[in-house]
């Protein structure tokens, strides 16, 4: 730490540009922070990553020179946080409209996908990506989301915030009510939309940001069908955005917003306590400045906000695993291909469950059921000889004998569907008792 305060003290350090460490030539190289990421100190001399606003500091690197007063142009800069610790701001103050019936009983972000709610998908990979605190932009439900962060807090060993909405401030109003939090120090920080499900590659985002030194990144993802999204037009080799186009009717791209962005603390200063979209308002005017790139998304993503995505994606997400992590698949009689069952449920004999099938804690599954892909939420029971395809079967639901479902057919909480009836892409609201077939899609209420 001695070494540090005296590289901070060195006059010698007068003004941008290549430095020579104090001390003697160092045997490896050595970590230097860096105002905006890392950089390396290879035989004395330091190199910076970030070719706008970087500070040379060595921690370690030779003796020092105490005593001196910090250059003029290091006074007043905020430094980064330490060991590199970064913020997230995460969009969860949505109705979740889209994931009724499910969201009518829980808020979207607590909804369990492949049995753990989505936004603990989200939170565990920032924090295993080392971010230190998490900020929940909430409106609906908020009280229901802040005990359950709250409880996850010290499992996780990070920092769990509210910033609450009193009116819906849409994407980018959230960052200003956030704005004391998030620029605390000049560490860049992480904006997630709450709905989305990938690998989540923030340490790559983070160092992308970093490398190309402005003011915002994008996560961008290839669709085969650029024409019913807004896509990203971008240089191939540096990823620079030159401009958005709102559902081209001719090929200008095929890379879409994945609503994931590492933002620096200046874009702040570009929002207003307001409604404001950050994709149609904010990133169009960064674009055009130069202030923002594009980093392409390596591998599986999908926006399950609604049903027949929420299976889509719940497919994706097995398939990863399967190729990740194949421990934590199902396996033995009548498990057909990727599927996942939490150890406290229960099937029974001569059953057929899968391909893409997620089985939730304390599910009960009788004997003679055939479920594909599917997902099974906590403490449901299916009932002998039911067949259950594309269906999200919800939180304590009954399922009686020789049922038949399919079609994306979504049961609330607690919905009971007698024996013997037919479902087929019926819409069930909470609490409710099925005692006639449903031969075409509708809503139960």
């Amino acid at each position: 730490m001695r070494q540090l305060i005296g590289a901070l003290q060195d006059t010698s350090l007068a003004a941008p540009g290549p430095a020579r460490v104090p001390g003697p030539r160092p045997s490896a190289p050595r970590l230097l922070l860096v105002c905006g990421g890392p950089a390396l100190a290879s035989g004395g001399e330091w190199t910076r990553w970030n070719q706008s606003r970087s500070v040379w500091l060595a921690e370690g690197a030779g003796r020092g020179t105490a005593g001196r007063a910090a250059p003029p142009w290091l006074l007043g800069l905020s430094l980064p946080s330490p060991a590199g610790a970064m913020k997230a701001l995460i969009l969860v103050g949505g109705y979740g409209t889209r994931l009724r019936p499910l969201t009518l009983s829980t808020p979207k972000p607590l909804v369990d996908f492949c049995n753990k709610p989505i936004l603990l998908h989200q939170v565990e990979a920032l924090a295993a990506a080392g971010v230190d605190h998490v900020i929940l932009a909430v409106s609906y439900m908020s009280q229901v989301l802040e005990k359950e962060m709250k409880a996850q807090e010290q499992r996780l060993g990070i920092r769990i915030s509210m910033s609450h909405e009193e009116e819906p401030l849409g994407t980018a109003g959230p960052l200003a009510l956030a704005r004391d939090l998030l620029s605390e120090t000049a560490d860049p920080f992480f904006v997630l939309n709450s709905d989305v499900i990938c690998d989540f590659p923030f340490q790559a985002m983070a160092q992308f940001h970093r490398h190309h030194g402005q003011e915002g990144s994008i996560l961008v993802t290839k669709v085969e069908e650029p024409s019913k999204y807004g896509v990203v037009v971008c240089e191939a080799e540096t990823g620079r955005i030159h401009r958005f186009v709102e559902k081209p009717q001719v090929f200008v791209s095929n890379k879409i917003n994945a609503g994931m962005y590492v933002l620096s603390p200046a874009v702040l200063q570009r929002i207003q306590l307001q409604p404001t979209s950050i994709e149609k308002e904010v990133f169009p005017v960064m674009a055009k400045e130069g202030q923002l790139y594009a980093m392409e998304l390596q591998g599986f993503w999908m926006d399950i906000g609604q049903p027949k995505d929420f299976l889509t994606g719940m497919c994706l997400f097995l398939q990863s695993l399967r190729q990740k992590q194949p421990e934590r698949l199902c396996s033995g009689p009548g498990i057909v291909g990727n599927v996942l069952v939490d150890p406290s449920a229960r099937i029974g004999q001569n059953c057929s469950i899968g391909p893409n099938v997620s089985l939730g804690p304390g599910v009960v599954v009788e004997d003679g059921v055939c479920i594909r892909r599917c997902t099974v939420l906590r403490d449901a029971h299916i009932r002998s000889h039911s067949w259950l395809e594309s269906c999200i079967v919800g939180w304590r639901c009954r399922v009686g004998q020789w049922v038949r479902m399919e079609n994306v057919t979504v049961l609330g909480e607690d919905v009971i569907v007698n024996d013997e009836l037919y479902l087929n892409g019926a819409s069930v609201l909470p609490h409710k008792s099925i005692g006639e077939s449903v031969p075409e899609p509708r809503i139960i209420m």
